[in-house]
């Protein structure tokens, strides 16, 4: 059983390559970008992958979508630390091939997921669940969308292609800091990853076409 784990961060891979090690017959191959991963799912097309969608070089929902396409039989995890309800519901909407889990899930939650990948079922953690059926809230237009004013300098500069690293050294703080703050600008406009920011940025006069495109 092919598993591909899709995540930059080292201590996630560690943690599910520790993991998957547990598990009979499970041979884990990290993907360091898109292009390592489809090339690793052109020599498995019936791989499980474990993607952080929210840090990983997919553009959007709809490149995903040409993913699943291209790869049917592919079992795909989706392992973040947050998602938007919006997202979520489009790839459910795509088929059970995309599962969901929360990167503060607890244990048992995480190898439940694998399982269901392993026997090719969906799994949609508690928390996720929880959010699908609380009540509906009026969606909030973007001009309403409240950013504070480093939150809206930081979107700019995450917008213009800065990396969090060049930010932080930009305005003398930490890594962690930034990406603090960048959690709650996707939280807050409701995107999941830096190419859907960037377009939020750019219908919302934040960022002008033309610096965009320099």
């Amino acid at each position: 059983m092919w598993i591909t784990l899709a995540d930059r961060q080292d201590i996630t891979r560690a943690g599910m390559q520790y993991v998957f090690s547990s598990i009979a017959g499970a041979d884990c191959h990290l993907a360091e970008d898109k292009y390592e991963m489809i090339e690793q799912l052109r020599q498995h097309p019936d791989a499980i992958v474990v993607l952080d969608y929210t840090l990983f070089d997919i553009n959007d929902v709809e490149e995903l979508q040409i993913l699943h396409d291209r790869f049917p039989e592919v079992r795909w995890l989706l392992f973040s630390v947050d998602l938007s309800l919006d997202f979520v519901k489009r790839v459910m909407a795509m088929g059970h091939g995309f599962s969901v889990l929360l990167k503060e899930s607890p244990m048992h939650e995480i190898r439940e997921a694998i399982d269901y990948a392993i026997h090719n079922r969906r799994y949609i953690c508690q928390r996720t669940t929880e959010q699908l059926f609380a009540p509906e809230q009026q969606s909030t237009d973007e001009d309403e969308v409240k950013l504070t004013r480093t939150e809206i300098e930081i979107l700019k500069d995450i917008a213009l292609g800065m990396t969090t690293k060049e930010i932080a050294e930009k305005r003398y703080s930490s890594f962690h800091t930034i990406n603090t703050h960048r959690k709650n600008i996707f939280r807050k406009i409701g995107v999941n990853n830096v190419h859907e920011a960037t377009k939020y940025a750019l219908r919302a006069g934040l960022v002008d076409s033309a610096e965009y495109y320099i």
